[in-house]
């Protein structure tokens, strides 16, 4: 029985997690001491996880306080990443891990709602990606989001590029994923098994579409890029893929040209991102040109209203690209405006979220399926 509501200005605690992989992120009020966590239905907080215990620990409110015990569970408790073997103090911004389910611990005062509280601190942030990070590798826990890349000539999608998401909490966004990665000098293997589980899972989409997979700078430091590739290709050797390199990522040149060489031989396009985004190097670019440019979206935001000298410009860069056999293709769209004005100054490829937001597999196919045919016709 709780002793909460005899103190209304009592602290309040709450934990922030993900009850089940694939649910929504909760935050459950520690309502009651002792709160029992485990995997048992009619417990405070059950889990449905085989890493938990059946009773698993309990949290108790020790004045304004909160502490967590073990309850001989069979893959532990954790506290920042510790195993506890008694109870232990928690506060406010720590992970408490039980098996292989973990929660952020928030602690607000009981007239604050819980779905107002932001996280603690940026390190306790950090920490909880890198406890998911390793859960993200070793059970590929990634899904693959498809964009739309749209032809102006056909208005019809001819391409799409494949963007990481997780649905583990902590790791959900591509940034966070990287940021845990950095820490640990991963960057390269996330970015293959990103690229790997979009490739598997974009070979079911329909019309076939070019798949525009990404790369992580450091990848072009590794020797196993190319030895990634090749593996690909030889378990998906029907699939259209083009690779992606940042243009900024570009700083050698010979080591590109070789690279598109290679490419080449694997039937793999290959486009430059972000043209643009930094200092642009056309003519520099010029002697590795790749199958596509991706102009930046600073290019194309508001080009319609732009004035003529800055869409007279931007038309002579989409020339250029396109002397060097490189098709030009405009970022970042959202306006029917832009669509237009892109089109008139001589874009053959257009992405951004006027022609379709980044959708998860079962979403792109529905929306991108062929139409039926009836029977008879």
């Amino acid at each position: 029985m709780s002793d909460l509501g005899a103190n209304p200005n009592a602290v309040c605690w709450y934990l922030s997690g993900q009850i089940e992989e694939s649910g929504t992120v909760r935050q459950i009020p520690i309502s009651c001491s002792p709160f029992l966590v485990g995997r048992r239905t009619g417990l405070a907080l059950s889990l449905p996880c085989q890493s938990v215990s059946k009773v698993h620990a309990d949290l108790r409110l020790i004045g304004d306080g909160l502490r967590v015990r073990d309850l001989a569970s069979t893959n532990g408790t954790f506290v920042n990443g510790i195993r506890i073997t008694d109870d232990s103090n928690v506060q406010a911004g720590d992970l408490l891990q039980f098996g292989n389910v973990i929660f952020q611990v928030i602690g607000a005062e009981s007239n604050i709602a819980p779905d107002t509280h932001t996280i603690q601190t940026d390190s306790s942030e950090s920490a909880l990606a890198m406890v998911q990070f390793d859960k993200l590798m070793s059970s590929r826990a990634v899904v693959p989001f498809f964009q739309p890349i749209i032809a102006f000539d056909t208005m019809e999608p001819m391409a799409c590029e494949v963007l990481g998401r997780s649905r583990l909490f902590g790791v959900k966004t591509p940034n966070a994923m990287f940021q845990a990665a950095a820490r640990l000098h991963q960057e390269a293997q996330l970015s293959r098994l990103l690229r790997v589980v979009g490739a598997q899972s974009g070979a079911a989409l329909p019309g076939a579409p070019n798949l525009f997979l990404n790369t992580h700078p450091s990848e072009l430091q590794s020797p196993g890029l190319v030895d990634a590739l090749r593996e690909l290709r030889e378990e998906l050797p029907e699939l259209r893929m083009t690779l992606e390199i940042h243009e900024a990522a570009v700083t050698e040149i010979g080591v590109i040209r070789a690279l598109r060489n290679t490419l080449r031989d694997l039937d793999i396009g290959l486009a430059y991102d972000d043209f643009g985004a930094g200092q642009s190097r056309l003519l520099e670019l010029a002697e590795a040109a790749p199958d596509y440019l991706k102009f930046d979206m600073k290019f194309i935001r508001g080009i319609n209203l732009a004035p003529a000298e800055r869409q007279k410009l931007l038309a002579t860069l989409v020339r250029a690209a396109t002397d060097l056999n490189s098709i030009p293709l405009a970022e970042g769209v959202e306006t029917e405006g832009e669509a237009v004005t892109c089109r008139q100054l001589g874009f053959q490829l257009g992405q951004g979220y006027h022609f379709g937001r980044p959708a998860a597999a079962r979403d792109y196919a529905a929306r991108y399926a062929p139409p039926l045919i009836p029977l008879g016709t």
